[in-house]
């Protein structure tokens, strides 16, 4: 059964490029059915069922003027996409900035136990280690 509160109604419309076109087209201020429909290979009546799946989620209003039906988009049903988007992304974001943090911890343990498994990393350290495999290399040759 299709969902119909208006924000599921909203990302529904807004899932289609189509759809995202005609908004982009409509950002810049109201244009006629004729106007968008001279922008696409599509059908009239395919335009019109589009701005109707728009409308209908409260994202375009479409009003009479004259002989000409203008559409334009109605700020308020952008508004709940956009408040329930940035409600969320507070929570994305710290879930993100947690998971970063536990990447950067488990990097730094296991540098430390390579550290420790190689030797403690210092230079003396790590010469006194290729001096000895030196040695035993000399002492298999003879």
């Amino acid at each position: 059964m299709p969902s119909t509160d208006q924000l599921s109604l909203a990302f529904g419309a807004l899932a289609d490029p189509t759809r995202r076109d005609i908004l982009t087209q409509l950002s810049t201020g109201p244009v006629t059915v004729s106007e968008l429909a001279a922008n696409y290979t599509m059908s009239r009546p395919a335009i019109s069922q589009h701005l109707k799946v728009l409308e209908g989620a409260g994202l375009i209003k479409r009003e009479q003027r004259a002989q000409w039906r203008e559409c334009r988009i109605d700020e308020a049903g952008l508004d709940g996409a956009s408040t329930w988007i940035e409600k969320h992304r507070a929570d994305w974001t710290e879930r993100f900035d947690f998971l970063e943090q536990r990447l950067r911890d488990k990097h730094l343990r296991d540098e430390h136990l390579r550290d420790e498994h190689l030797g403690d990393g210092h230079p003396e350290q790590t010469h006194r280690d290729d001096k000895h495999l030196e040695d035993n290399r000399k002492d298999e040759h003879r």
